[in-house]
């Protein structure tokens, strides 16, 4: 008993771990090739064919109940190996008939036989006459429609492919979906192509088992007749029933699956994608009472008529109770679009009429950062036709968020028919930032300023800096480079523009949620650090304002960390967003020098004259906020244009334009500054790490003398 119990356990475990779906395919090949060389008895033959229609059947069942073609995406060799076993039975049958048939009618196995029998009916040549007429529709209107139905879909599904890859870019890179959606998007069109295209091969196999079904039959009734007049002396008339029985019954047993497989071929190809199956699809859209009621009246006036049988009354008065019966008793399903004010127990609203029912996706939304293209601009976004703007927005959303410190949102393109073909528009938050002209087919040459020779092109301008340029044809491209133009292609002007709106306006990508991403990312190292003060000691919102101040300003996110721990040592002396960034920056230095002058290297920077900068920082302390100081109209014109002299200075000499000042100024003087002058950065003394060198290029100077005599002068004439 042991033993026994060991073996019983052994085979069990031995089941278990056999893959007995990996064996059914060579299982198939092994059947198909013993039934080409090996003679089949009849009961083989009878358990094949009923098989070969159970797996008809089954196929076709199955076809029907996928809500779409992928949900069956092994029919392709499905259909090849079913049409080789059925081949592989042609081939089994016809020997057992030619070889048994004189003995009689259930020599070749009852099925046969059985289908015979149904079909010849006693009358052979009426037999003959139906099988045809099963041959014709099975080969000229269902296998010839299934695979010019296959032709096509694969056809379309081809040349669509490019469009959706495309799509799928485009909703990646707008932030629709993510990495991994767009992987299995990409996938499934591939996958998609894959099959059409493998059902357009597939339905010749179709087609081929029908002529190869007809020309069996002429060889079972040929071969027959002659094998049995000539080599068993049958008479022609003992033959004729004999083989045409068997014959007739051979080719319908094998034709019958074909036709059932031929169908669902069909069925699969004609399906269109939706979230039903096909008969859920039939049965939803053709229970319409409208339709029942208008067909039934047709046949029951018809019935009517004289010399019309009454059975048209009858399915006329059906019609009209199915008619009935759907309006009555079909479940009241509201239409996605409906509200539920339209649907009460299938009766119509009070009012006769549909009542729309809003909710909060009727309300639009604008996005973070998008891209308007005219419809002429649109191929820039076609990576397949050449396109390159894809890529270059890819890059500057990984540029420029590895720059500032942040994750930037999402960059949506859209095009937009009330551009001008070949005008774009960059949006921030439903606002128009910035707009520029694209040539199609062209190069812009940027004029630095130095060129040597002028070229020839459409005048334009750099929309990123405003710089003249020309729009050139690209075979003119190295020339003009050789005149001392800068020459760009067209993707690369508009992701140049596209980086420096977003580097203005990187404030207003700081929202709520973003900064608490980067709480979140900090707390998973140092939890202690934020449950100390956040938000029991300095609300999220402050927090917010202190970012954007930063990022107006210039001053990346990176060192979130340094940020997070000055706010939680100063909070308790100020809760003023205004006053914590301006705490915050001296401990951000070496960054925000880092963007301005490399490591070891002296950093050039303008001063202002002692006594303009005791006048500005008077100013500053008589006034109660930073609002409501006011410079002299004089002052002023002389600050400003004083400043601009010497930035020409420094831009000459290729320094970046840096303003120091004493910490009581630099805020109010850098937000007055950055009306007019976005490329100067204006530091405080305290921002500057002690072992950086410094050289004072400039002094900014204005004529206060002036300025006081034409103040006295104003007020002796009033």
């Amino acid at each position: 008993m042991a033993v026994a119990s060991f073996t019983v356990s052994d085979l069990r475990q031995f089941a278990g771990n056999v893959s007995w779906s990996s064996l059914a395919m060579p299982a198939v090949v092994l059947i198909v090739l013993a039934m080409l060389v090996l003679p089949m008895p009849p009961i083989m033959l009878d358990i094949f064919f009923t098989f070969n229609i159970l797996l008809a059947l089954l196929i076709i069942m199955v076809g029907l109940n996928s809500s779409e073609p992928l949900d069956f995406s092994a029919f392709p060799p499905i259909i090849l190996w079913s049409t080789m076993l059925r081949l592989g039975l042609n081939v089994a049958s016809t020997r057992v008939v030619l070889l048994e048939g004189h003995q009689g009618g259930a020599s070749a196995g009852k099925v046969i036989e059985a289908f015979g029998e149904v079909v010849v009916g006693g009358n052979y040549l009426v037999g003959f006459i139906v099988f045809a007429i099963i041959m014709i529709i099975n080969f000229i209107v269902i296998t010839k429609g299934a695979g010019r139905v296959s032709e096509v879909i694969a056809r379309f599904t081809l040349d669509a492919l490019p469009g959706k890859q495309m799509a799928i870019d485009a909703d990646l890179n707008a932030g629709i979906i993510d990495q991994d959606t767009a992987r299995i998007r990409r996938a499934q069109v591939s996958q998609e192509s894959d099959f059409f295209g493998s059902m357009d091969g597939a339905s010749k196999f179709v087609r081929g088992d029908a002529v190869a079904g007809l020309l069996i039959l002429l060889i079972n009734l040929i071969g027959g007749l002659t094998i049995g007049i000539i080599q068993y002396d049958l008479s022609f008339e003992d033959a004729a029933r004999v083989y045409v029985l068997l014959a007739i019954g051979d080719g319908l047993v094998a034709q019958i699956p074909a036709i059932i497989l031929s169908l669902g071929t069909a069925a699969i190809v004609t399906k269109v994608t939706t979230s039903q199956s096909m008969p859920d699809q039939a049965a939803s859209q053709l229970a319409n009472p409208t339709a029942f009621y208008i067909a039934g009246g047709i046949l029951v006036f018809l019935g009517v008529l004289p010399g019309i049988p009454w059975i048209f009354t009858i399915i006329g008065l059906l019609a009209l109770a199915l008619g009935y019966f759907s309006k009555t008793y079909r479940p009241a399903t509201p239409d996605p679009l409906v509200g539920p004010d339209t649907i009460d127990n299938g009766e119509a609203s009070p009012q006769g009429e549909d009542i729309l029912e809003l909710d909060w996706d009727d309300a639009g939304q604008v996005d973070v950062v998008s891209l308007e293209l005219g419809y002429g601009l649109i191929p820039m976004v076609d990576a397949d036709g050449g396109g390159r703007l894809l890529n270059r927005i890819k890059g500057i959303r990984k540029k420029l968020s590895s720059e500032m410190g942040f994750l930037l949102p999402a960059i949506r393109i859209r095009d937009n028919l009330d551009n001008p073909p070949d005008t774009y528009k960059i949006v921030i938050n439903g606002s128009t930032r910035g707009t520029g002209h694209i040539q199609a087919g062209k190069e812009l040459a940027i004029n630095p300023g130095h060129v040597l020779t002028e070229i020839e092109g459409i005048p334009g301008k750099d929309p990123a800096f405003g710089l003249d340029a020309v729009w050139i044809d690209p075979a003119d491209s190295e020339y003009a480079q050789a005149s001392g133009y800068t020459v760009v292609d067209t993707a690369t002007v508009m992701a140049t523009h596209l980086n420096s709106v977003i580097k203005d306006n990187a404030e207003e990508l700081m929202t709520y949620d973003v900064a608490q991403e980067l709480i979140n990312k900090i707390e998973e190292s140092s939890p202690k650090l934020i449950e100390d003060f956040i938000p029991d000691k300095l609300a999220l919102g402050t927090i917010v304002r202190v970012l954007q101040n930063l990022l107006k300003e210039g001053v990346p996110l990176r060192d979130m960390r340094t940020i997070l721990e000055t706010l939680a040592e100063e909070c308790d002396k100020t809760q003023d967003a205004g006053e914590l960034s301006s705490l915050v920056r001296p401990k951000l230095g070496r960054l925000i020098l880092q963007e301005l002058v490399e490591v070891d290297e002296t950093l050039a920077v303008m001063t202002l004259e002692p006594s303009l900068e005791q006048l500005l920082s008077e100013l500053v302390v008589r006034a109660e906020s930073l609002d409501d100081i006011a410079l002299e109209p004089n002052l002023a014109e002389g600050l400003f244009a004083s400043i601009r002299e010497n930035m020409q200075l420094m831009e000459q000499e290729e320094t970046p334009p840096v303003l120091v000042v004493s910490p009581l100024l630099r805020p109010w003087l850098a937000r007055l500054l950055r009306r007019s002058t976005r490329d100067l950065t204006v530091l405080s003394y305290t921002e500057l790490p002690d072992d950086q060198s410094i050289r004072v290029s400039s002094s900014i100077e204005v004529n206060l003398n002036a300025t006081e005599e034409s103040e006295t002068e104003d007020g002796t004439e009033s």
